[in-house]
């Protein structure tokens, strides 16, 4: 039985490799709105390589100085489980290799792997390079041919592959044989413009197979939003080799996403991956490359966005607390992400208990104040309340039902002044009184706008009394009005997260006066964190 075991692996082991290409660094820097620092890209990739992908892409050292001071400083990086890529395309019509200024950059960058772009569409042949169609094959088989006597691993991007194996087959496919005997190690076909159905990258993919002598790649675009899914054909069709970004970025509408790639062939196809090791750790490297490239990510991701687990519906999180798989299609954990259970006015009392024990709170023995909870949550969000990411004003509603004492400072009043002067700044001060024990405090802050003003005078006055304080800070604020009907007069939520060196909690406000629910959440978000604090010292 131990040798049967053993054989199965080792089939699945050479048999079921799937090679992962990030091109993060090249394809995804080109997303509107990301631009990467030199430091960003090394630290991307720093991460890639522990994760555990086969190649980065690190960028076209011939394009621009950034690129090309990468590939110097990555070569120093000790990369442990990766390959660096450089990226460039076939030499040009007029030019030889030798001569060809983005070949000899390729060749300077000393990668050890060189992604070439030529290319498979007669119509780009035709009235793109306009040039005759045995040309570009002659510039396919010199670029890979002169790469290869340097000692470089080659791979060639057939771009446009799909679209010129529906419109002239016998042409597109010469440009992969071309590419093969010319000695490249791997041939990718690109689906570049995103617009091919799986039906046809299945055809096509399984006759590239048949037809080159090499490992076959993908590389798809999400113009129709199916790059994930043409990705996933391709592999069922004998593609061994897959590219793709972090988090779908890219051009247009993005590439295929690893993101939800990498654990759908591991999970759902029995594929083996490099990274299958590290699976665990995908969302923490979703999220670092989202907050380097300054794009937030999306919470409906699959597998690492912060809803892919989250249950809205009482029954849904009943059935989970009871047996996980009734309704997630697989343990959080495995991706690194976990399971969420939402408090809203669709809440059951099953959501209530779950929230309440990620929050160190026991209610399983409590039905009474559950139903009160309950009660008063639906009570509060048909007044314009939302506590699905207010989790530190959910967890002080609790205490309260449950008759512990939140309170740590009591308001005397407050005002807030916001001054505008010819030729000056809008200037905002706050005058807060507030009880702390037995004592009285009385401080003015200053601050952007009338909200941090208001922080910067409670603070100022509680933190002596509160030193722990100093860690935490707010990192958002947003401002939603319920009802626009009601112009100005609208009533507002305010939603406030903050975070200490540990945590990242929000809490939520809500008046006609944007001042007021802004207090509001202000001070859930100290008392949470204080009530937070006080729980951790018992422990």
């Amino acid at each position: 039985m131990k040798a049967i075991s053993t054989i199965n692996n080792l089939k699945k082991i050479l048999g079921d490799k799937i090679e992962i290409y990030d091109t993060t660094l090249r394809d995804g820097a080109q997303t509107e709105g990301v631009s990467y620092t030199l430091e960003d890209k090394l630290r991307i990739a720093e991460r890639l390589d522990d994760f555990g992908v086969d190649f980065i892409e690190g960028g076209f050292p011939g394009s621009n100085r950034k690129d090309k001071e990468f590939f110097i400083k990555a070569a120093k990086m000790g990369l442990k489980n990766s390959k660096l890529s450089a990226f460039g395309s076939t030499r040009r019509k007029d030019a030889t290799c030798a001569r060809d200024t983005g070949i000899q950059s390729l060749v300077k960058s000393e990668a050890p792997v060189v992604c070439i772009v030529g290319k498979s569409w007669d119509l780009h042949v035709n009235h793109v390079l306009k040039i005759i169609l045995k040309q570009n094959i002659e510039m396919i088989a010199d670029t890979i041919g002169y790469l290869k006597k340097r000692g470089i691993i080659v791979i060639f991007y057939a771009e446009h592959f799909y679209d010129g194996y529906a419109e002239n087959k016998g042409y597109t496919l010469d440009t992969l044989k071309a590419a093969s005997e010319a000695g490249a190690d791997r041939i990718v076909l690109c689906d570049t413009n995103g617009g091919s159905m799986l039906n046809l990258v299945a055809d096509a993919t399984a006759e590239a197979v048949a037809v080159a002598r090499v490992p076959i790649g993908i590389h798809a675009h999400n113009d129709s939003g199916l790059a994930v899914a043409v990705t996933l054909t391709a592999v069922e069709s004998g593609a061994t080799h897959v590219q793709g970004t972090i988090n779908g970025l890219g051009e247009r509408c993005g590439n295929a996403n690893l993101c939800t790639v990498i654990p759908n062939l591991t999970l759902k196809m029995n594929k083996l991956c490099a990274n299958e090791r590290n699976l665990r750790k995908l969302t923490e490297l979703a999220n670092f490359v989202s907050e380097l490239g300054n794009q937030p990510l999306g919470n409906k991701l699959p597998y690492v966005g912060k809803s892919a687990f989250a249950h809205k519906a009482g029954l849904h999180i009943d059935g989970v607390r009871k047996i996980r798989r009734s309704n997630e299609h697989i343990l959080p954990e495995l991706t690194g992400n976990n399971t969420r259970a939402l408090v809203s006015e669709m809440a059951g009392k099953a959501n209530v208990i779950h929230v309440a024990s990620r929050l160190g709170i026991n209610l399983e023995n409590n039905p009474t104040a559950v139903s009160e909870i309950l009660e008063e949550l639906k009570e509060l969000e048909y007044c314009g309340y939302q506590f699905e990411a207010a989790e530190g004003s959910f967890a002080l509603l609790a205490l309260r039902k449950l008759g512990r004492n939140t309170s740590y400072f009591e308001l005397g009043g407050f005002r807030v002044v916001v001054d505008k002067r010819r030729g000056r700044e809008i200037f905002s001060e706050a005058t807060i009184k507030v009880r702390v024990g037995a004592g009285e405090e009385l401080t003015v802050g200053e601050g952007d706008g009338p909200v941090n003003a208001l922080d910067n005078a409670l603070r100022k006055a509680i933190e002596p009394f509160y030193p722990s304080l100093k860690e935490m800070r707010l990192t958002d604020y947003k401002v939603r009005v319920l009802d626009e009907r009601d112009g100005t007069a609208a009533a507002v939520r305010v939603l406030i997260v903050s975070r200490d060196g540990a945590d990242v909690w929000g809490t939520v406000g809500v008046d006609e006066n944007v001042i007021q629910a802004s207090w509001k959440a202000l001070v859930d978000s100290i008392e949470y964190k204080l009530v937070k604090d006080n729980v951790k010292s018992r422990l």
